[in-house]
């Protein structure tokens, strides 16, 4: 079974491309506060995460995921 940190290392590692600031990427850093993703940014990651984990993120959590580690915890979620 896939662990925290490993979700987490990979969406980190995906955000990679879009991180135009160049700031440093953890659990606390804010998808759209601290990395300033568009809607069409934020629904081009969540693809990608979907298409690696080979599962279906439900759009309605998505107002409740801010930061990568509750992204990490709702894929890890998911992905059970």
């Amino acid at each position: 079974m896939t662990d925290y940190q490993e979700y987490l290392d990979f969406l980190c590692s995906a955000l990679e491309s879009q991180n135009k600031k160049n700031i440093p990427l953890n659990e606390n850093t804010a998808l759209v506060a601290d990395i300033g993703l568009s809607s069409l940014e934020v629904m081009e990651y969540i693809e990608k995460i979907e298409d690696h984990f080979d599962i279906s993120i439900p759009l309605n959590i998505l107002p409740d995921v801010n930061t990568i580690g509750e992204l990490a915890h709702k894929v890890k979620e998911l992905n059970l």
